[in-house]
């Protein structure tokens, strides 16, 4: 009997995610380590889980998704205009450089520097993939259900 992922799987896959112009965004195949995955644990958004349910053991597909469904559109709101004077004076900021930021609650969040003028840098909060159609591969190794 094949296993398939239901809504209180362990799953163990291998994935690749690739832009529209087909490059890699990200790909468990370039470390040789699979992904481990607990349906329902909110580690990958409702969109991508919808794609998984369903599949057995030993498959490999592909699915294609909007902006809404992978990683969200860009939000104007989280694009901010900062003083050039908040960065360390040794720090070359470079278009396109990832920073870590500290949020007010202490937790680190990247932003992705997307311009520099003058005494003012613009700092992209999005996620990096956000406003994306992506295509995403995966290649089911192993099922379990809980209790299994």
């Amino acid at each position: 009997m094949s296993k398939q992922i239901a809504a209180d799987s362990r799953v163990l896959f291998h994935f690749t995610i690739k832009l529209e112009d087909g490059s890699v965004a990200d790909s468990t195949q370039l470390h040789g380590k699979p992904a481990r995955l607990q349906m329902g644990d909110g580690s990958l958004t409702p969109s991508f889980e919808a794609c998984l349910l369903g599949l057995e053991e030993g498959t490999k597909t592909s699915f294609e998704l909007g902006p809404d469904d992978a990683f969200g559109p860009v939000n104007p709101n989280n694009i901010h205009h900062m003083e050039r004077s908040r960065f360390a004076a040794d720090l070359e900021l470079e278009e396109g450089a990832i920073l870590s930021f500290t949020q007010p609650n202490g937790a680190e969040m990247p932003g992705i520097i997307r311009a520099v003028a003058g005494d003012s840098v613009t700092v992209d909060f999005n996620h990096p993939l956000a406003g994306h159609n992506v295509t995403f591969e995966v290649e089911i190794l192993a099922v379990e259900q809980d209790g299994a």
